[in-house]
């Protein structure tokens, strides 16, 4: 597993390359993955303008800003993602708002076509569910947690849809948008910030 991760941390990048990467990518129009089509390129372009304003617009509240000054461990933040993800649109710059608050999170961000190996590692219920994010403990390697595809409120609102209907329609998946749009991002700095509070308490503890 360790093998795994450490390719899939040389072949990350930054939060700023990538958003470069998917801005080249619209002006190409293209996407990342194996897959060319035109409804994963025009994702990709819708996509970019969710990350464009989320970079903009998103407030951490002071309370959340002091939970996250108090975690000291050194970690490496790797999510597996692909341009076309809209779930990864809203969640993404989020992360990097939560990590540029901290200096102890490196914030890296791998492609899930180029790595099989590491997405196949962290499926979700047998699926390649994105973003996945994996917390990355620097000094010993260890996993330390996972994160998504989803954040909490939004897993519970799929799970509950999908137990009722199945699958997934096209008219949830916009209600879906529309509470991302909501929602603001707090639901993620909400589940990030209390990940990040347990893994500074068992650090205390051990």
């Amino acid at each position: 597993m360790k093998t795994i991760i450490e390719s899939g941390i040389k072949k990350s990048m930054p939060y700023q390359a990538y958003r470069d990467l998917v801005e080249d990518l619209v002006e190409k129009r293209a996407t990342t993955g194996h897959e060319q089509s035109t409804a994963l390129i025009n994702y990709t372009k819708l996509n970019a303008k969710r990350m464009r304003r989320w970079d903009k617009t998103l407030k951490v509240s002071d309370a959340a800003k002091k939970r996250l000054s108090k975690f000291d461990m050194k970690v490496t933040w790797l999510v597996i993602t692909e341009s076309w993800c809209g779930d990864a649109a809203h969640i993404l710059p989020v992360l990097n708002k939560i990590a540029e608050m901290n200096p102890n999170i490196n914030y890296r961000l791998v492609l899930r076509d180029e790595n099989p190996k590491l997405m196949d590692a962290f499926l979700t219920y047998g699926n390649r569910a994105i973003p996945k994010l994996i917390i990355i403990d620097n000094a010993t390697g260890n996993i330390l947690n996972t994160y998504g595809p989803r954040p909490s409120e939004a897993t519970g609102f799929v799970n509950r849809f999908k137990a009722m209907n199945g699958t997934l329609t096209e008219s949830f998946k916009q209600d879906l948008q529309h509470w991302y749009n909501d929602n603001k991002g707090q639901n993620v700095i909400d589940d990030i910030t209390e990940i990040l509070s347990q893994l500074q308490s068992a650090t205390v503890y051990q």
